[in-house]
C-alpha cells in the first residue's frame, strides 16, 4: 500500500508542476509512513512540508493542492491535512482484506521488491583458514549469511564472497605447526612451539599426511631445533622462536614440499569451514584467494596506481602509502624492508579488484576488533580517486556463550574453543542462526544455551516454529474431521474478519514487504527476527481466542484463508532467516 500510496503523490506532484504551482524542477524523495494511531489515518506523508520553501507557498496550502491533485483510488477512503501540514491518507477496509489473498497469490514471492539494478557484493566470515570456525565466526556468518537473503529479496544482485587468507606469517604457522605434529608421529621428543597452533585439529591434518604420503616431508627433527632462539617458556621470545622455526622447516624440506605441506593444512581447513558453513546454511558465489593478488600482478596494480598518483613515498628501507593524507590516522606501510608486502597492501588490492568488478556497494563484514582498520581502507579508496560510500564496514561484536547462568571461555591459539559446529549440534543450526541474528550486530549478543533449547514462548525461535506448525495443525484437524476448504470461498467472505485480533493480524501482515525494504536498506536482519516474533504472537493470541474450523463455512473459509497466509509470510520471513519453517512440532 505504501508504495501505490507513493505513486498517487508522485502523480500528484506532476500535475501541480504542470499547473504551475510547484518549479517544474522540484524534486523530493516521497516518503509514506505509517500513521500515528487512532485520528491520524493509516498512512502519512510530510511531502508538502519538504516542498514548501523550493514552491514558496504555506506547507498547509500546498498540502491541500497535493491533496486535490491526488488520483482517486478505490482503497482510499478519504485525505486530509493534518497539523502544519501533514497528509493523512484513510484506508478502506477492503483494502486491509486485500492482502490475504495478494499473500496466498505470491506465495513465497510475497514481500519480494522489484529488481533494482544494484549489484551488491557481500564479503563475510573471511576467517583465517588456521582451525575451525568458533562461535564468533558464526555470529558473522549468520549475519552476513541473512543480509544477503534480505537483500536478495529486496530486488539487489547479491554476490556472496569468502576472502580466503591463504598467503602470509599465519599461514607459515600453520604449516610448521601440521609440519612438527607430522614429526612427532615418528619423533615423539621433538618439542612443540609455544606460538603454534595446537588444536586437536592439527593432529589430525598431520596424521592424515603421514596417511597420505608416508615419510615424503620426513625430515631430521635435531636439525630442525638446532640453533634455534629461545621459545617464551625458555625464557625467549615466542614470535622470534615460531619464526625461526618457519625459516628451518623450509631450508630444511625445500620450497617444493614446504608447499606441500602448507597446501595440505589450508585445504584441510578450508574444506572444513566449508563443509561447516554449508552446513549452517551459509553458500558463497566465490571464494577468493589473497595468493592470487600477487600471483595476478594485482597487487603491483594497486600499488603501480598508487605510485603513479604520486601517494607512495620510501622511507626506513620500506615503501608506504600516504595514509594521513585521506583520512586515516598515519601513513602506513605497504613493502617491508626485506621486500615482502603488507597484510594492508593486499587489501588495498583486494578493494581495488572489488570496485573494478563493477559492484555498486561492497560491504564488508568485519569483527569488532577491526574498526580501527576502516578509516584505512577507505583511505585506500579515496586516493585511486573512488567514492568511498561504495564501501560498507559492518562490525560484528563477539558472541559470548552462557550455560546454567555461567560464561564459557575460549581461545583459538590453545585449541581450547567451543566451535560453530558444536554450537549447531548443541542447540541446532535453526536457534544458533535466528539468536545471532536477534540483536544489532554491533551490540553485544549475550547467547544463552539454555534459553535456545528450550521449547517454550520465552524461546523466539520455538514460538514463531510452532506458530507455523500450528496452522498446519489445523489443516490436519480439518481432514479428520471431514471438513473442506474452499480457498475462493474464503476470499468471498474475507469481509467476516471483523475480530480485533483479525484486524490486528491483517495490518501485521500488510506490513511485510516495507519491512524486508527497511530492514534491507538499513541493513538489520534483527528487524525481520523481531517483526517474526511479534506476528507469531499475534497469531498464537488469534488462536487461543477463537475456534477456527467453526460450523459456518463462509467464516470458516475466510478464517483458514488469513491463517493460511500467516503461514505464508511466517515460512517466507523464516527462509530468509535461514531458518526451517517445521509442519510438525
Amino acid at each position: 500500500m505504501k508504495k501505490q500510496l507513493a505513486e498517487l503523490v508522485h502523480r500528484a506532484l506532476e500535475q501541480l508542476k504542470a499547473d504551475g504551482i510547484l518549479p517544474a524542477d522540484a524534486v523530493v524523495d516521497v516518503q509514506i509512513e505509517r500513521g500515528r494511531g487512532e485520528g491520524h489515518g493509516d498512512f502519512a506523508t510530510n511531502t508538502a512540508m519538504r516542498l514548501a520553501k523550493p514552491a514558496g507557498r504555506p506547507p498547509r496550502e500546498l498540502a491541500q493542492a497535493l491533496v486535490e491533485a491526488l488520483p482517486a483510488h478505490e482503497h482510499v477512503e478519504r485525505v486530509e491535512v493534518a497539523g502544519p501540514g501533514f497528509i493523512n491518507f484513510f484506508i478502506s477496509p477492503d483494502a486491509a482484506f486485500a492482502v490475504v489473498s495478494e499473500i496466498l497469490d505470491a506465495a513465497e514471492h510475497f514481500g519480494r521488491g522489484e529488481p533494482t539494478g544494484q549489484r551488491i557484493m557481500v564479503e563475510f566470515v573471511s576467517a583465517n583458514p588456521t582451525g575451525p570456525l568458533h562461535v564468533g565466526h558464526g555470529r558473522g556468518a549468520a549475519y552476513g549469511g541473512t543480509l544477503c537473503n534480505l537483500l536478495t529479496a529486496a530486488g539487489h544482485q547479491v554476490h556472496r564472497e569468502y576472502y580466503v587468507n591463504d598467503a602470509g606469517r599465519q599461514m607459515d604457522i600453520l604449516a610448521a605447526s601440521v609440519l612438527i605434529r607430522y614429526l612427532q608421529l615418528f619423533d615423539t621428543d621433538l618439542r612443540f612451539p609455544d606460538n603454534g597452533y595446537r588444536g586437536d585439529y592439527i593432529h589430525a591434518i598431520a596424521g592424515d599426511l603421514r596417511a597420505r604420503d608416508g615419510e615424503a616431508y620426513r625430515i631430521d627433527s635435531a636439525a630442525l631445533a638446532a640453533g634455534l632462539p629461545a621459545d617464551a617458556s625458555e625464557g625467549g621470545d615466542k614470535e622470534k622462536h615460531i619464526d625461526a622455526v618457519v625459516r628451518r622447516a623450509r631450508e630444511l624440506l625445500g620450497e617444493e614440499r614446504y608447499q606441500a605441506v602448507h597446501q595440505a593444512a589450508l585445504d584441510a581447513i578450508l574444506g572444513d569451514i566449508r563443509d561447516d558453513l554449508a552446513a549452517f546454511g551459509v553458500d558463497y558465489d566465490e571464494w577468493f584467494s589473497e595468493r592470487s593478488l600477487t600471483d595476478t600482478g594485482a597487487v603491483d596494480h594497486a600499488l603501480g596506481k598508487l605510485r603513479e598518483a604520486g601517494h607512495l613515498y620510501e622511507a626506513e628501507g620500506a615503501l608506504w602509502f600516504r595514509s594521513s593524507e585521506f583520512g586515516d590516522e598515519k601513513d602506513r606501510v605497504v613493502r617491508r624492508a626485506d621486500g615482502a608486502i603488507t597484510y594492508f597492501a593486499s587489501d588495498i588490492a583486494y578493494h581495488l579488484n572489488k570496485l573494478e568488478r563493477g559492484f555498486d556497494t561492497c560491504i564488508d563484514v568485519w569483527g569488532a576488533d577491526h574498526h580501527g582498520y576502516v578509516p584505512r581502507v577507505r583511505a585506500a579508496i579515496r586516493a585511486f580517486d573512488a567514492d568511498d560510500s561504495r564501501l560498507e564496514v559492518r562490525l560484528v561484536q563477539f558472541a559470548i556463550l552462557y550455560q546454567g547462568g555461567e560464561r564459557l571461555q575460549m581461545s583459538t591459539r590453545s585449541g581450547e574453543f567451543v566451535t560453530l559446529r558444536e554450537l549447531r549440534e548443541e542447540v541446532g543450526g535453526d536457534a544458533a542462526r535466528f539468536f545471532y541474528v536477534m540483536r544489532k550486530p554491533e551490540q553485544h549478543l549475550d547467547f544463552d544455551l539454555d534459553l535456545a533449547k528450550s521449547e517454550s514462548s520465552d524461546n523466539p525461535v520455538y514460538y514463531i516454529q510452532y506458530a507455523h506448525a500450528r496452522i498446519c495443525s489445523v489443516l490436519r484437524q480439518m481432514a479428520e474431521k471431514g471438513l473442506t476448504h474452499d480457498a475462493e470461498h474464503g476470499r468471498a467472505n474475507l469481509s467476516r474478519l471483523t475480530e480485533s485480533h483479525e484486524q490486528d493480524l491483517l495490518t501485521s501482515l500488510a506490513k511485510y514487504p516495507e519491512l524486508v525494504e527497511s530492514a534491507a536498506a538499513a541493513r538489520e536482519p534483527h528487524q525481520l527476527a523481531h517483526y517474526l516474533r511479534e506476528l507469531a504472537n499475534g497469531f498464537h493470541t488469534y488462536y487461543n481466542a477463537h475456534t477456527f474450523l467453526t460450523d459456518e463455512p463462509a467464516l470458516r473459509d475466510a478464517r483458514l484463508n488469513l491463517i493460511l497466509a500467516t503461514r505464508q509470510v511466517i515460512r517466507n520471513g523464516l527462509d530468509i532467516l535461514g531458518v526451517s519453517a517445521p509442519e510438525t512440532m
